[in-house]
């Protein structure tokens, strides 16, 4: 007999017959659980009451910290160990009205054995759905089995219908007939295009420069490497240390030349003096360095793209990159020149940058940028979240947003943007965005996601429409008013049949000239992915 310590294995708790038991995911950030808790709290008694009505109950997994002022799974550590008190097999939802980190609840619900749905409250107010839809895409990369189920307040017939049919099933699907898979193509000079470029891109690989991988948990935007390099990607991986060191050697006169080309192209900056609230000149000066920095830097590796993760790394030591990120996406921008001024780098063209280092982006937008360059379109790419939406007249007007970072042609030139500072809960160090209301016109989206091991893309066709000002503000004020927004219409796809399907937190958007340019261009976009391939599909009104 040994004398080995042996662990003591402790058997999951039983399953409480008709209980659900609930958990809610939070941010690493305790400046945006604190404040986001009151709505998450109002969710969860809206949704508890809905459950009870239906005969069941629900049971939280996890007690409301009092002193942390929430009730939020606040890291990694905190969900693997919570789940450890949760019954295998028991019916689970995850209910979020927030922002959240998926992988602070991957390994519980990796291991979880009984039905899966993730919940949000249909809201602007917070991140909810945009977490939910983060959250989907990551069990949809892992393989986890799951359902989804959103609604104002879960009073209405739908919500509740959705509910009952997933207690008393454990499943519950949603209409996804808007999508449809890649048919043959023609032989068209689209076509030829895009597969000629896909060859291209294997014979002389490209290189994506990624600034720390697994941005604020988001398990769906890391893609190995094993999918990425088939495809001619690879990544050069970098540190965001590396970034704050090249900032410091960018000289002062570098930098204020970045600002004054801003001003003088009528690029609007809200400035104060209270580096806690307000933006100041001091942070817009040290997100000209990181545009400076980031760009030598791609030079240095010779990157075709570029992505800084920001957040959690760089969010205590200097300002927002948002700014820095929107100026690369455009290819009109503040010139920059080689370390020793010999050359102008990336001389007249935008350098792709993903947002948050969503590699998924990175691959969208590499592909946007060779497809609208070669047909003389302007290649200006930006992610958005799907942050929520309302129908305003005939139509269900999606409210795409993102934290500060939209190339300035998506609002109309420089002078029709603005920068205003972060807020304080997600940037305690401040910086500007590049803000504005996109400009009407026609755009394709898309979405690469992973899902059952392999590459998928989704590209649908839609159009930004102009809204009265008073229902922009009122937008705005809904959501994050200092964040750059898109009112954005699509075609042949509503509201819950876009929830159901996308499998990410974003949406990759790009304008074309008109119509019949877009529907040229999306042919040709879906032409070089199926060569590289990508398993395309085709969402709502297509026009191939």
């Amino acid at each position: 007999m040994s004398n080995y310590t042996m662990p003591v294995l402790l058997d999951p708790p039983a399953t409480a017959p008709q209980t659900v038991y609930t958990v809610a995911s939070g941010d690493l950030r305790p400046s945006a659980n604190v404040t986001g808790w009151p709505t998450q709290h109002r969710l969860e008694e809206d949704l508890a009451d809905a459950v009870s009505a239906l005969g069941w109950h629900t049971r939280r997994a996890h007690p409301v910290d009092a002193e942390a002022g929430h009730g939020f799974i606040d890291s990694q550590r905190a969900g693997i160990e919570i789940f450890q008190q949760i019954p295998v097999d028991a019916p689970l939802m995850v209910v979020e009205a927030v922002w959240q980190y998926s992988h602070h609840v991957l390994a519980g619900l990796r291991a979880h054995r009984g039905p899966i749905l993730l919940v949000a409250n249909w809201s602007g107010e917070f991140p909810g759905l945009v977490g939910l839809l983060n959250l989907a895409g990551s069990l949809t990369k892992a393989g986890v089995r799951y359902s989804t189920l959103w609604s104002e307040d879960f009073t209405d017939e739908w919500a509740r219908n959705g509910l009952k049919c997933w207690l008393e099933t454990g499943e519950l699907t949603h209409d996804e007939s808007h999508v449809r898979d890649l048919p043959p193509l023609p032989a068209d000079p689209e076509v030829e295009l895009g597969v000629a470029l896909a060859r291209q891109l294997r014979r002389r690989p490209a290189v994506v420069g990624v600034f720390d991988e697994g941005c604020m948990g988001m398990y769906n935007a890391i893609i190995d490497d094993e999918l990425l390099n088939p495809l001619g990607i690879y990544k050069e991986r970098l540190s965001q240390s590396a970034l704050v060191a090249e900032m410091a050697r960018v000289p002062d006169a570098e930098a204020q030349a970045v600002r004054a080309w801003l001003d003088a192209a009528g690029m609007t900056f809200h400035t104060g003096t209270d580096e806690a609230s307000e933006l100041t000149d001091a942070q817009l000066l040290s997100q000209c360095r990181m545009y400076v920095a980031a760009l030598r830097i791609a030079d240095d590796f010779g990157l075709d793209a570029v992505g800084i993760q920001y957040q959690q790394g760089l969010k205590d030591t200097v300002p927002a990159s948002d700014l820095a990120e929107g100026l690369l996406n455009n290819v009109s921008r503040p010139p920059v020149t080689s370390r020793d001024g010999s050359r102008e780098l990336y001389a007249g063209r935008a350098l792709p940058h993903f947002n948050e280092v969503d590699e998924a982006v990175a691959v969208d937008s590499l592909v946007t940028n060779r497809i609208w360059t070669a047909m003389g379109m302007d290649p200006a790419t930006t992610l958005h979240d799907i942050r929520w939406g309302e129908r305003y007249g005939p139509d269900f007007v999606w409210v795409f947003e993102i934290s500060g970072a939209v190339p300035a042609s998506h609002h109309g030139g420089y002078d029709r943007s603005y920068s205003m500072r972060q807020p304080p809960m997600y940037f305690p160090l401040g910086g500007g965005t590049l803000s504005g209301v996109s400009r009407p016109g026609e755009i394709v989206w898309s979405r690469i996601f992973i899902m059952d091991g392999a590459l998928h893309a989704d590209l649908g066709r839609g159009s930004v429409v102009e809204l009265p000002d008073a229902e922009t503000q009122r937008r705005l004020r809904a959501t994050t008013p200092q964040w750059p927004i898109m009112h954005a219409v699509l075609h042949g796809v509503g509201r819950d049949q876009l929830m159901a399907r996308h499998k990410a937190n974003h949406v990759n958007v790009v304008y074309a000239t008109d119509a019949g340019a877009a529907d040229r261009a999306l042919r040709a976009k879906a032409a070089m992915l199926d060569a590289l391939g990508v398993r395309v599909h085709l969402c709502g009104d297509v026009a191939l």
